[in-house]
């Protein structure tokens, strides 16, 4: 273990250090947003009480503009918010912090160079050096302590078969070898018979004793209160889980050689099991039927842990849920219900299914956890303050972190506002608006339709500070002098699921409609400079960009990022083959529909548009094929056009020089067609 990564116990009595203190602010001007304050971010996260209630451990994620890299060390605040304590500060990532029930340890993931899979690691609060508990060669991704604090049930991923060292492995490859019907997936790339099974560590002995195996994955595990049992989730469909999503809730003695037992029937997905205070029922959530793989709005259901007929709760309740628990008198449950461009904390008590909101307001709560005398710690954004973690007393918020202030207190940022328009089916539209900071009323800007990914997902009240920064592009472009629109077009979540399973199998109709709809209303209020149009996205963003630029020439530029065509040439070279095939069907057997989903290609020849296409050069999410095929028919046509690649870079760009060469080649390509004024 290098010297960088030693800590003593004395570090857990370390004095704050003064980037986490609420700043006392200087009197100086806020100035407009610019693409270097990217590097001043920091992004917390995962909130764990301890068992005594005394600390909350997190994470916090900062830019080494340096070295380029991102960095995610573990930390921890006391309920004052007034004493903050590094625990990691390694170069790599310390990830998935966990206090063990006894409150003698805090378990985190981390790869380091002793140890390069990530493994289990052990902080002792009684003193010493982070301790590595366990040594997988596929690594561990998922932790969790048994109640008696005695042991660790951990996610592994199957070794390699290949033993030989990583030094002759790269001058002497061996071929890839696929037979599985999913083989590619983003980040991991080509898939082998290798899974995730279920395994059980030892603390004092590091004994590790192998749970579940064969040709399938499991995930989500969660003990039962006595200890005896663990519940995870499995895809075990016969007679091959890759055609299917059917994810079903399974309990387990926890031993070798225990059968696991199957709970959930239902044909399409169960998931994020959580055993009852007195384990006789086991809450989770059951996704949509399998058809709408895409298009997922879990139901909250409770089933009896020796088995039995689930029962549903809150089943008026038409919104995405998430991070379900149980409160700690097992009468209720929480979890997250994203609403309309907002998130927020809910108990939905088990007697009669009320729903009774928590936290409420223009703003997202993204996760939270709850101390044993029944304290609330979030972690809670607004669109113009980065997500912070706060105790939640009744409906009061009070900050336990501050590792933005002194950021955001420099800032002038565009307001965000909540606006709503008719689409031409008549049904009513919700979108944000950014303005420009120095909004003057009664004058028309230039305006820039930034469309979200997905399509699940949705545009909301919160500054998104992770390396994903949509958010951050928004207040970039209002910095420029533009009006920046985000519809939540149908498909998206937040609205229900009539709402989201509106586009099945039709892309790029009801969601070019929306957005086109947003688009005329700011122009007919007089607030869009209808010669003065861009359009761009990311991901499904970058796909209905290229939609919206074949079927109209009223934008004047366009950024298309990671998206796609002419889909049937996805089949084969991206992850989604079992979407395809469920919802579209098989190209050869289904070639109209195809092609009238590969419509913004065949139409390619009625782009005008001068149109930035970017990508990754290791995307198996979206693969830059689809860039690089419309950047190909629009320079064939004399369009003006370039094509981006970042190399060695997924769906998502991580790198943070890509990242802010993104940012620019945004705003470079905006001003050159749009010639918005800077301010």
């Amino acid at each position: 273990m290098t010297a960088q990564i030693r800590r003593r116990a004395t570090h857990w009595l370390a004095l704050a250090l003064p980037l986490l203190l609420a700043p006392a602010l200087d009197a100086q001007a806020r100035r407009p947003l610019r693409a270097d304050d990217m590097y001043r971010l920091r992004d917390v996260g995962d909130p764990r009480v301890s068992p005594d209630g005394g600390w909350i451990a997190y994470t916090l994620s900062t830019i080494d503009s340096l070295k380029d890299t991102r960095d995610t060390d573990v930390w921890m605040v006391n309920w004052a918010g007034t004493r903050h304590i590094q625990l990691t500060r390694s170069a790599e990532d310390e990830t998935d912090p966990r206090w063990s029930p006894d409150n003698r340890f805090l378990s985190f993931l981390a790869g380091r160079d002793s140890a390069p899979a990530s493994q289990v690691w052990l902080l002792d609060r009684t003193g010493g050096e982070p301790q590595q508990l366990t040594d997988f060669r596929g690594g561990v991704s998922e932790q969790a302590w048994s109640p008696d604090g005695t042991r660790l049930a951990v996610l592994v991923h199957d070794p390699s078969p290949d033993t030989r060292p990583d030094s002759v492995r790269e001058k002497q490859p061996r071929p890839i070898v696929i037979d599985r019907y999913a083989f590619k997936r983003d980040r991991d790339g080509y898939l082998d018979r290798r899974r995730d099974h279920v395994w059980i560590v030892d603390v004092a002995t590091r004994a590790v004793t192998q749970v579940t195996s064969g040709d399938f994955d499991d995930a989500g595990i969660r003990w039962s209160p006595d200890g005896s049992r663990l519940a995870f989730t499995s895809n075990r469909e016969e007679p091959d889980p890759d055609r299917s999503n059917n994810t079903d809730i399974f309990v387990v003695e926890a031993r070798a050689g225990a059968v696991p037992r199957r709970l959930t029937t239902w044909p399409g997905p169960d998931s994020g099991p959580e055993w009852s205070p007195d384990g006789t029922s086991i809450a989770y959530l059951q996704g949509s039927e399998p058809r709408f793989y895409a298009y997922d709005q879990p139901k909250i259901a409770v089933v009896p842990s020796a088995g039995g007929t689930p029962r549903f709760l809150a089943t008026a309740l038409d919104r995405d849920v998430a991070e379900l628990t149980w409160t700690r008198d097992g009468r209720a449950l929480r979890v997250l219900v994203s609403d309309d461009r907002a998130g927020h904390l809910a108990t939905i008590r088990l007697a009669d299914g009320a729903v009774v909101r928590e936290t409420s307001g223009r703003r997202v709560t993204t996760s939270y956890d709850v101390s044993r005398d029944g304290r609330i710690v979030v972690r809670m954004g607004t669109a113009v303050a980065g997500a912070e973690l706060h105790e939640l007393t009744g409906s009061t918020f009070r900050a336990l972190t501050h590792v933005n202030d002194s950021v955001f207190a420099s800032l002038q940022l565009g307001a965000t506002e909540d606006i709503s328009f008719r689409n031409p089916d008549g049904l009513t539209v919700g979108a944000l608006l950014i303005k420009p900071p120095d909004f003057v009323p009664g004058r028309r800007y230039p305006l820039v339709l930034r469309i979200h990914g997905g399509p699940s997902g949705q545009d909301e009240h919160l500054f998104d500070t992770g390396a994903w920064m949509p958010t951050f592009e928004r207040q970039l472009f209002a910095a420029q002098g533009y009006l920046v629109l985000a519809v939540n077009y149908r498909g998206s979540s937040g609205r229900g699921e009539a709402w989201h399973r509106a586009i099945y199998a039709d892309w790029g109709n009801k969601e070019l409609q929306d957005l086109s709809a947003g688009v005329d209303h700011l122009i007919a209020t007089g607030l869009a400079d209808p010669a003065r149009l861009g359009i761009g996205g990311w991901s499904y963003g970058g796909i209905l960009t290229d939609y919206m630029i074949a079927r109209t020439t009223r934008f004047r530029a366009a950024t298309s990022g990671a998206g796609s065509a002419l889909q049937s040439s996805m089949y084969g070279a991206d992850q989604y083959v079992m979407q395809y095939e469920r919802e579209l069907g098989q190209p050869w057997k289904s070639k109209p529909l195809w092609d009238k989903v590969s419509a913004a290609f065949w139409n390619a020849g009625r782009i005008t548009t001068p149109t930035l296409f970017l990508g990754g050069a290791s995307d198996f999410n979206v693969p830059i094929l689809g860039g690089e095929q419309m950047f190909q028919a629009l320079r064939s046509n004399g369009v003006p056009t370039q094509l981006v690649i970042y190399p060695d870079e997924y769906h998502e760009i991580s790198r943070p020089s890509f990242v802010r060469d993104r940012l620019e080649r945004f705003t470079g390509w905006y001003a050159k067609y749009l010639a918005a004024p800077t301010p």
